[in-house]
This record gives structure tokens, sequence and C-alpha cells, in this order.
């Protein structure tokens, strides 16, 4: 069965732009929101990223990779969220496969 379902790797930040870590609670509520969307997420260890603003500011922060099985319009929802709940600047997401298999057990 072909879907236009993707796997996608979205960047969550660990901390907040004033430098406060982020409870496992908050968090918690951010992971509801998009398993609302996609029925799913798988939350990798953090990773340590070095970026740089519009205007030109060096951001050095922990991320969260979390990949999520959805589609394109899915993400773009799951970005604008992410973006609104965490306060960022900036969220990155990439498309990691389009050749994905899901395959369930038969009960």
């Amino acid at each position: 069965m072909k879907t236009d379902k993707t796997l996608w790797e979205i960047l969550v930040p660990s901390y907040s732009n004033e430098g406060e870590e982020y409870s496992l609670g908050y968090h918690n509520i951010w992971d509801d929101k998009v398993r609302e969307i996609t029925n799913g997420l798988t939350i990798l260890e953090t990773a340590k990223g070095q970026w740089l603003s519009l205007e030109n500011e060096l951001f050095v922060e922990k991320m969260i990779p979390v990949r999520i099985h959805c589609t394109e319009e899915d993400i773009d929802k799951i970005i604008q969220i992410t973006m609104d709940y965490y306060k960022q600047k900036a969220i990155f997401a990439y498309e990691i496969s389009s050749n994905v298999k899901l395959v369930y057990k038969e009960v």
C-alpha cells in the first residue's frame, strides 16, 4: 500500500532562549501534540548543535532529534507547533527517506 507519508526528523530545543532547560513534563506536552497528528514519534539522544541566526548570531545548544512518519503537510504543522510552543526563531526539519516500510503483525 503506497502512502504519501515519509520519514522526517525535526530538531527540538533542550533549552529556552533564556538558557533554562525545558522539563520532561514540558516536552511531554509537545510529544502529545505531535502524537495527535502522527500517532507516533521516535525521540533520539540529544545532540550538540551550532548555527548562525539571520542576524549572524552564533547559537550553540543541545537539540533533541525526533523522527516522525507523516506527510509534508503534517510536518509543516509540527514545525509551526514547535516554533510557537518553544518560542524559537528557527526550526530545522528534514526528510530522511521516502522509502519507508511500516509493517503490522496480523492479529
